[in-house]
């Protein structure tokens, strides 16, 4: 099959479901993983599709949110060393609020502590917690079909209820003009209060997150300290002119 041929495959295959695998790739081209790979290499700098962890997604305007399916094919193993590592700050009967994200689940399974209370708005977030025998508090409010998270005047309301020790919130875009932001104006209104909420405030995001923005305004760089994973492709530098970055190891 011709590049043009599996192009027009892949292509089709990418807007109808915003992220493949490889192995769907694979199946659908009859072609041979290194085949594939060189392929999407060669579209990405084409600029008609993103290379994700095991495959490729379709590129986002600045307003639009990936799908929870999308996240949780990205950056996999960048994700589970931030979240070993953002659980190894939390402390017994200590209250925090995890936020809906992808990463910050990755927490849950290094939680091993007595006494600790969590507060989340990521509806995939609480059957792991409540497994694991943490007593977990579900924010209220109107649930986003893409990603399950609880937006909106009820969970802002619902959050008013609380005070955070710690808090460890996903991002769409770390910028060092623009700070954190997201897709999303009340997704960003609701982490903006439980930033106002907690002493320390975590952003976790693996690289892919930086020298980029989306569309709604979280906070500024200081507001936060970010937690990620070291990698060639990012320079940390003028981050770390503004705020605390840990880095951890992949």
């Amino acid at each position: 099959m011709l590049f043009s041929q599996r192009q027009e495959i892949i292509l089709s295959l990418i807007d109808h479901q915003k992220v493949v695998t490889l192995e769907e790739l694979v199946q659908e081209t009859g072609s041979s993983e290194s085949t594939i790979r060189r392929d999407l290499d060669r579209l990405e700098k084409a600029k008609k599709l993103k290379r994700i962890h095991g495959g490729a997604s379709r590129i986002e305007d600045k307003a639009e949110e990936p799908s929870l399916a999308e996240k949780n094919l990205r950056n996999v193993e960048e994700k589970q060393r931030i979240g070993q590592y953002a659980a190894s700050l939390v402390q017994e009967h200590e209250c925090i609020y995890l936020d809906a994200g992808t990463t910050a689940m990755q927490m849950i399974p290094h939680l091993n502590l007595e006494n600790l209370i969590v507060v989340t708005n990521g509806i995939q977030l609480v059957e792991p917690l409540v497994e694991k025998g943490i007593p977990t508090y579900l924010v209220g409010g109107l649930i986003k079909p893409k990603t399950g998270a609880m937006i909106g005047s009820g969970a802002i309301k619902s959050l008013e209820n609380y005070r955070f020790d710690k808090c460890f919130i996903g991002i769409n875009g770390i910028h060092e003009d623009w700070g954190y932001t997201t897709p999303d104006p009340e997704e960003s209104i609701l982490k903006q209060k439980v930033l106002e909420l907690s002493q320390e405030k975590y952003v976790l995001a693996d690289p892919s997150k930086f020298g980029k923005s989306s569309f709604s305004k979280v906070a500024l760089l200081e507001e936060a300290f970010i937690i990620t994973v070291k990698s060639k492709n990012v320079q940390l530098a003028s981050f770390e002119k503004k705020t605390l970055v840990k880095a951890v190891e992949k």
